[in-house]
């Protein structure tokens, strides 16, 4: 973002503070009063009408209007939960400043939903077989639906959340995959990591250099999900979680009576019973020390992992998912996640 677009000196007009809201129309029209190098406040259309109405004029200075209580962030406090709570009360322009009061950064939350402090590995490696023909010379990633690759979905909703340390881990026709994001994705440049061998469901993480501290999402790049990446991350950073693992409702109907039974005894019986379970999304927030300690010369699963860290004491939690998730991983899911962007197209068109 231009952050000049966005300032205006607290010495200029009204008259030139409108001429400067006019050039965004169509955005988010609202301006930074500086003083110096320092933010004094914010004005918008409607700070200069009431200003107006009060008795000022187009030639009084900006900052006169400006209004001063406004809502920032700190660069040394980018905390997401107050940046979803400024967006709930329907704030878009949201200032970050430093120490200083200096301007830093403007996060327009109408583009980028928060700004989660997490890198993302997206996995692409697998040879997609159950989806042939389609992935004979075609990766699964790149498959589209509704015109558009599945995993360019996934990208967007990353990057839609402030994520822009993104990297794909490939090897079954890699050279397409890395093509493909020879330019940027949702202004994202997105990097490709290439394995030597077949490294598992998260082993090829180890390929990559992980920031100290911090902590990464792990995913499948075959997903089609509405998840709340930011809802996850405050699930994990709230609970001191070293894994957090995304899951979806499962239920297994037994289609007979089950017996409770107590030795020779029968205690009960069940009329075909339900049971209900959470099953493992392929999506995952780690630590990234925890990414750090995979071996790079063997083949390590997401499961192998998680269980590691619970047998060394590590805290492991799940984050239900709220809304639609699919696996496209056969003929079925692939119609099925068809239908449900077709549908999610049609909706947003008529809301």
């Amino acid at each position: 973002m231009n952050l000049t677009t966005y300032i205006i000196p607290a010495e200029h007009s009204l008259r030139d503070a409108l001429k400067k809201l006019n050039t965004l129309s169509g955005g988010s029209m609202t301006l930074f009063v500086t003083d110096g190098d320092s933010i004094i406040g914010t004005l918008t259309d409607g700070d200069i009408r009431r200003a107006l109405i009060s008795g000022a004029s187009l030639n009084d200075q900006a900052g006169s209007a400006a209004f001063s209580a406004f809502k920032y962030i700190t660069t040394t406090n980018p905390d997401v939960k107050t940046l979803k709570g400024l967006r709930a009360r329907g704030i878009t322009m949201v200032p970050v400043i430093d120490a200083n009061h200096h301007l830093v950064d403007i996060i327009d939350l109408s583009i980028t939903h928060t700004r989660l402090p997490l890198s993302a590995i997206l996995m692409a490696g697998g040879k997609g077989e159950r989806l042939r023909p389609l992935t004979l010379s075609t990766p699964k990633p790149l498959l589209e639906i509704d015109g558009k690759p599945i995993i360019d979905y996934n990208i967007e909703a990353l990057a839609s959340c402030g994520i822009n340390d993104i990297t794909v881990t490939v090897n079954y026709l890699a050279e397409k995959i890395q093509e493909h994001f020879s330019s940027p994705v949702a202004g994202v440049r997105v990097k490709t990591v290439r394995e030597t061998m077949p490294l598992g469901t998260i082993g090829s993480a180890a390929l990559i250099n992980h920031r100290p501290g911090a902590s990464s999402i792990v995913m499948n790049s075959d997903l089609l999900t509405t998840i709340s990446f930011e809802d996850m991350y405050l699930r994990h950073r709230d609970l001191d979680a070293d894994i957090t693992i995304a899951v979806i409702p499962y239920q297994v109907s037994v289609p007979f009576a089950i017996l409770d039974i107590d030795g020779h005894d029968v205690k009960g019986i069940q009329e075909k019973p339900s049971y209900s379970y959470y099953a493992n999304a392929g999506i995952y927030i780690f630590n990234n020390d925890l990414l750090a300690s995979l071996p790079t010369d063997r083949r390590t699963d997401a499961t192998d992992l998680i269980e590691q860290a619970i047998d060394s004491g590590r805290r492991v939690v799940y984050f239900p998912i709220n809304g639609s998730w699919i696996d496209v991983g056969s003929p079925t899911d692939f119609r099925q996640a068809a239908e449900l962007m077709k549908h999610y197209r049609n909706f947003s068109a008529n809301h």
